[in-house]
């Protein structure tokens, strides 16, 4: 029986186990601590702090599959056998433990007891100067020294820069001839027929900056196999997408087509780009990668977007990829659980990314192809890169797809002229940033401020007074020595229990005071790092020097703190909601209210608005200790503390930690315990933009008066309606029954009365160039009013033209029907009545035996009848 890709990776955790391994869970696919890379690329990826000597492994032997991204080469996924943008790579690795004697035997032994592989197929590569592993190889494991080949540094040495390095030795399997290009086929060809299954790197040098191999004295070992491609070769199929880690989504993308799989190369190519890249999306969005047009957020979106592409070649009715995720959860779900977890929320992600990229592929498309067609207009083979801006910049058109595009029919774009452009905007937005931040002369007093005193101190975190001497006061940009009655300014205090507003915190009110002036502080301030307060002075005379008191609102300082520990339990019950892919992405923390904006995908739907409320609440009503706890930002991290990820953080950082409920990186103002909050009510939710959403809340007092407000409404509207507050919605649904009853009614009248007017009406027709015409104006019908009339005339009438108009007040409304003999002479309803309304301010058309219009000046009805018998008296 064949074994399956599940048993393989089990029996390669479990061979390594026996071999005193610890096994580890696969790490996200999103670096932790590491700015040099965007994916989770290698198996040894997590382990570099181990390698580096950073940080001590939790044991000297560990062994892992790990799900790894790469997209470098994403054009080339779905032509070869073999390339992927996610794949599982298994790995053994050992820091300062065995090396190359164990590692060598354990992989051979591995393939051929475990795998059941044929040693008389294998065939080595070497590093040319590795006579130890070629040794190993050949006397000790026993492989023939002609299927031992030496290779150049290019091959088989492994260095990236500087640092740690060494030779490696890759393991190949060859497939037998009727695999290969031609009777000529050898080991080191190109094609299908010599597939690498494991690459062992002996990390046994430090390269150093005079360019010398030095041996490390603590020798490392670092392999790594790829799932898909040891799987191919055990289960005996020609390529990666036909084992049971691909075919599963294979045949259910074969369900919805009519294609099949190997129908031809396009057809073949299609499907794999699309089994491929679902993988790996799925995968990223259970990590907390969300479609965006930066860093990671880009990736995900230009594979998703080339993935829709493929399916539109196959026909399949979109949006469709999001329909294959349960595929991917039923393969590998099991092994890593996280996209289980999340696969309701990662199938909406993918569905809401795929119409919103529809609503925007038709256009790019068809403006692609206009450029082409000019293109071959003036002969030339390149599309401008600006144009390849535009169609990124406008159309969401990622450049890659654009040049994937181009090249299938025989266009290349001018990447030079596309990064040009790319570098002007990124230009533009940062000379605006430059004259914002530095280009003001109050931005450049406030740094010569700066540099002229010692630090000011902030008090403010556990203190609202504070004893303080006034070092400067501004006005209009300038120094000034003092402020009188009246007059406003901005002043520096030596200390001040002041917050200024920062972190979405608005900035503290209060006072400046002493017996020759009372100033009120009207808001606060950070320029330059300094803490500035607006003051207008309300008595007396404020001085350069003088001795003050200065005084925050304690009743609005307590409101602020309410609110921004709120957000703070907000943002953790919406993780817990909604999932971990939520981030703060803003927010705005005044007395009043609250304001927080986070990404999501979708607006969020009352249930889980109601869910998410309840666990806030759940949360105040525990009463919650709020601690302050101030440390380096590495050990924060390793707290696990939840940090925004455009924020620059300093070395010293403040953790706000909500009992064991929610860890933040923050420089607010908070309560002591949760249980101050006292209430929390959401007033609203919406979207600010693509990708984020925004919830709006009140606490305290405000969440106590606002429920008393919606209460009142609640008994306002019962007093009227004759009922109680909590009958309201049986009462409302017996009177929209009735209303629905009184509109039928009214609407079996209204026919009534047609049908008898339309007798009427009949008689009362007039005869234009032969044609028997119905002009008529009736007071205030409606639409469907009309067209009863209309219809009920056109019963009554053999053979004519009827327009009808209506008077609606601030409208006017037309219809318009020809009997078929007149639609074939020539006559058009539609014609007609676009003329007919346009003299009524308005427009319209249809077909040419029925059409409607309407106009803006119901005044000129009886204007553009005459229009009417105009256009049939000349036809």
């Amino acid at each position: 029986m064949t074994m399956t890709s599940k048993e393989i990776r089990q029996k390669f955790l479990d061979y390594f186990e026996d071999n005193e391994h610890l096994a580890l869970p696969s790490a996200p696919l999103v670096p932790k601590d590491d700015p040099t890379l965007l994916w989770i690329n290698a198996g040894m990826a997590p382990f570099k702090p181990y390698f580096d000597g950073r940080a001590t492994p939790p044991n000297t032997r560990i062994v892992t599959s790990q799900k790894c991204i790469r997209t470098n080469d994403i054009e080339n996924v779905g032509k070869t056998a073999r390339h992927h943008t996610l794949f599982e790579m298994l790995g053994n690795f050992s820091f300062g433990d065995y090396f190359k004697e164990e590692a060598i035997k354990w992989s051979y032994e591995f393939l051929v007891d475990e795998m059941g592989l044929n040693p008389d197929r294998f065939w080595i590569s070497i590093y040319k100067d590795d006579d130890q592993a070629f040794d190993i190889w050949a006397e000790q494991v026993g492989v023939p020294e002609d299927r031992i080949v030496r290779m150049g540094k290019d091959e088989n040495f492994w260095e990236i820069g500087t640092g740690p390095c060494g030779p490696c030795s890759e393991i190949h399997y060859d497939m037998g001839a009727e695999f290969g290009c031609s009777d000529d086929c050898e080991f080191g060809c190109e094609c299908d027929r010599y597939r690498e299954v494991w690459n062992l790197v002996f990390t046994q040098y430090d390269l150093t900056e005079d360019g010398e191999y030095k041996p490390l004295p603590q020798k490392n070992i670092d392999t790594g196999m790829g799932l898909e491609r040891l799987a191919s070769i055990v289960q005996g199929v020609d390529t990666n997408y036909e084992t049971d880690l691909f075919q599963p989504i294979m045949d259910f993308i074969s369900e919805h087509i009519e294609f099949k799989y190997q129908t031809n190369e396009e057809i073949t190519m299609a499907y794999r780009v699309i089994a491929d890249h679902i993988r790996s999306v799925t995968f990223a969005i259970s990590d907390g990668v969300l479609p965006s047009n930066e860093g990671r957020g880009y990736v995900i979106r230009r594979v998703l977007r080339r993935a829709v592409r493929y399916a539109k070649k196959l026909n399949l009715e979109m949006p469709f990829l999001h329909k294959i995720v349960p595929v991917v959860v039923e393969i590998m779900g099991d092994v890593y659980s996280e996209i289980a977890e999340k696969e309701e929320q990662i199938m909406k992600v993918i569905k809401n990314e795929e119409i919103r990229f529809q609503e925007t592929l038709d256009q790019g498309m068809e403006i692609l192809e206009e450029l082409i067609n000019e293109l071959d207009e003036e002969d030339t083979k390149v599309i401008p890169g600006h144009k390849v801006f535009t169609l990124y910049d406008t159309y969401g058109f990622p450049k890659e797809l654009t040049e994937e595009i181009a090249e299938e029919k025989g266009y290349e774009i001018d990447i030079e002229g596309f990064e040009e452009a790319m570098a002007k905007q990124r230009a533009r937005a940062r000379a605006a940033r430059e004259e914002y931040d530095s280009g003001h002369a109050e931005t450049e007093l406030f740094k010569k401020i700066k540099d002229e005193i010692e630090m000011p101190e902030f008090v403010g975190y556990t203190k609202l007074t504070s004893n303080s001497q006034v070092l400067r006061i501004i006005v209009d940009n300038e120094i000034v020595n003092s402020l009188d009655a009246g007059q406003e300014g901005q002043v520096i205090l030596n200390k001040t229990p002041f917050y200024a507003e920062s972190g979405g915190q608005i900035g503290d009110t209060g006072i400046v005071i002493n017996d020759n002036v009372t100033a009120k502080v009207v808001d606060t301030q950070e320029k330059a790092e300094l803490i500035v307060h607006k003051v207008v002075v309300e008595d007396g005379k404020l001085t350069t020097d003088a001795e003050v008191e200065a005084k925050v609102e304690s009743e609005l300082r307590k409101d602020i703190r309410r609110n921004h520990t709120a957000t703070h339990l907000l943002h953790e019950a919406l993780r817990e909601v909604l999932g971990e892919h939520v981030e703060q992405s803003g927010s705005l923390v005044e007395p009043e209210r609250l304001r927080f904006d986070f990404t999501h995908f979708e607006a969020v739907s009352s249930e889980e608005l109601m869910q998410v409320e309840k666990i806030v609440n759940q949360q105040i009503m525990n009463n919650l200790e709020v601690e302050v706890l101030e440390t380096d930002l590495a050990e924060a991290k390793e707290l696990g503390a939840t940090a925004l990820f455009s924020d620059k953080y300093d070395e010293k950082v403040r953790v706000v930690k909500i009992g064991d409920y929610s860890l933040e990186l923050c420089g607010g103002t908070h309560v002591a315990a949760t249980g101050e909050i006292s209430l929390f009510k959401i007033i609203n939710e919406t979207g600010i933009a693509a990708g984020v959403r925004r919830i709006e809340v009140v606490t305290g007092k405000e969440a106590v008066a606002y429920v008393n407000r919606q209460e009142e409404v609640l008994n306002q509207i019962a007093v009227t309606l004759k009922t109680t507050p909590d009958n309201l919605l049986e009462r409302v649904d017996k009177l929209q029954n009735e209303i629905k009853g009184l509109e039928n009614e009214v609407a079996s009248l209204k026919d009534r009365l047609a049908s008898s007017q339309a007798d009427e009406l009949v008689s009362s027709q007039e005869e234009i160039n032969g044609v028997n015409v119905v002009l008529e104006k009736v007071e205030g019908m409606d639409a469907d009013g009309l067209r009863t009339m209309g219809d009920n005339i056109k019963q009554n009438l053999d053979s004519g033209i009827i327009i009808l108009g209506s008077d609606l007040g601030q409208k006017a409304l037309f219809v318009s029907m020809v009997s078929d003999d007149l639609v074939e002479a020539g006559f058009n309803a539609g014609q007609i009545i676009g003329e007919v309304a346009r003299v009524a301010g308005g427009g319209g058309g249809g077909r040419p035996d029925m059409a409607q219009a309407g106009g803006s000046q119901p005044e000129k009805i009886d204007v553009a009848f005459d229009k009417a018998r105009e256009l049939i008296a000349n036809q």
